[in-house]
């Protein structure tokens, strides 16, 4: 993965070494981070929706996505999730196009988690492709939003190789913000609140990319009870000193130590279903955009610059091996040796856009009706079974009892027709 991680780098480095101009202001306008032509299109904001399972993430995207329409900018939307049965918004790209999930799981032996992660570490090789789709869009048509919907395993993004690939080659190219969907309802307990903060910090230091915690589902609770939580720390340990649990201590300690986390960090109420929050959700956002051009992208140009002239240059394959995508830091902090990988490793995935011609090949199709008529074949071929080792063991029973009936009543007639009819004779 890191080995196709550094082709889509110096594939960039060399495009923008050759494409002619490249931006120079630290700030930059929203047209200044593509390194194109002056009159080249603004390059889109690139929203990746992370958060825990059952926060409402694919119910937000559909939201956004669907709020978006209504103001006329249309959003480029990519669905992540290999494992969902169906989406409920247009995806312009679907992991589920390229990777078979259930094969995945086949193949390789995997469970439900561990199949999400392979999938996704596949799609991760073909992924300098979704940016050449991205880049056919935006020239094709105005664009202002990529939204990337993923996976509810949160461990994809945290630890797994793909979601580096996925965040870095994204905010190489184009202005990328991190969106952390929080679940209001289930974060009330000051226990719960403070874990779903340590995920958001985590992801924000791993990333180094602009971040906006959206407490989702504020149609249920207010979201008024966190947002002061965060800036009070008194109020806050106030709510900590009710709790009796063990892990209260450790959330006090912790508390003090985010308090320098939550006076930088940008928020905003949403309610997926309602769409109540969305304005003050896009402000944040292009608040966000505005901090990606003036610190982010600076940066990592400058990381760039001192990457060139201390290696002759990112376009050499030699001198990119040591050092790799992210030997400096920065947006691509990714270090680690490159390994020996197979050269077919990637022919057995592939990208299938929706504006492209048909191909060939035809996945497998999920037959659910046929899968739930076998499901209830089964079962009743089950009770069948069961129906009648039960009907068989009651008959036996039953034949035991007449038997034992029938023995006792002759039994009794003999001894009696003895009687009658020799009566000097004992019985």
């Amino acid at each position: 993965l890191i080995h196709f991680y550094k082709r889509i780098l110096i594939t960039m480095a060399e495009s923008k070494d050759t494409g002619g101009g490249s931006s120079e202001s630290g700030g930059g306008g929203r047209g200044s981070s593509t390194g194109g032509p002056l009159g080249s299109p603004a390059p889109p904001t690139c929203l990746v929706i992370l958060g825990m399972a059952g926060s409402g993430k694919t119910t937000f995207v559909q939201r956004l996505t669907a709020e978006l329409y209504h103001k006329s900018k249309q959003p480029y939307v990519v669905n992540l999730d290999p494992a969902c049965r169906e989406v409920p918004y247009p995806a312009n790209i679907d992991i589920r196009d390229t990777v078979n999930y259930k094969e995945v799981m086949k193949q390789y032996e995997l469970g439900p988690n561990g199949g999400i992660v392979t999938s996704l570490n596949l799609f991760a090789t073909k992924f300098d492709q979704v940016l050449e789709l991205i880049d056919k869009r935006v020239k094709e048509k105005s664009t202002e939003y990529v939204i990337f919907d993923t996976p509810g395993q949160i461990e994809v993004f945290t630890w797994s190789a793909s979601g580096n690939i996925i965040t870095e080659a994204l905010a190489a190219k184009y202005p990328t913000i991190i969106i952390y969907v929080m679940d209001t309802v289930r974060s009330t307990k000051p226990v719960t609140f403070m874990s779903n903060m340590l995920y958001a910090c985590s992801i924000l230091y791993k990333c180094k990319l602009p971040f906006i915690v959206t407490m989702n589902k504020i149609d249920i609770v207010s979201n008024n009870y966190a947002v002061e939580w965060m800036k009070d720390f008194e109020t806050f340990q106030d709510a900590l000193a009710g709790e009796t649990s063990y892990v209260s201590n450790l959330a006090q300690s912790m508390s003090l130590a985010l308090d320098d986390f939550y006076s930088t960090l940008n928020c905003a109420g949403v309610s997926a279903v309602t769409g109540q929050g969305l304005d003050e959700f896009l402000a944040a956002v292009d608040k966000a955009r505005m901090q990606y051009d003036e610190e982010y992208r600076p940066e990592y140009e400058r990381l760039l610059k001192e990457k060139e002239r201390a290696g002759g240059g990112a376009g050499q394959g030699e001198a990119s091996k040591d050092g790799g995508a992210g030997a400096s830091g920065g947006l691509c902090h990714t270090k680690r040796r490159e390994v020996e990988l197979p050269e077919n490793i990637a022919d057995d995935v592939y990208l299938r856009h929706p504006g492209d011609e048909e191909e060939e090949y035809v996945e497998e199709q999920y037959d659910e009706e046929k899968e739930e008529e076998s499901r209830e074949a089964d079962s009743f071929n089950r009770y069948i079974t069961n129906r009648e080792n039960k009907l068989i063991n009651q008959m036996i029973n039953s034949k035991k009892v007449v038997a034992f009936y029938l023995h006792q009543l002759c039994t009794s007639f003999f001894v009696v027709r003895v009687k009658d009819t020799t009566p000097g004779i004992a019985t």
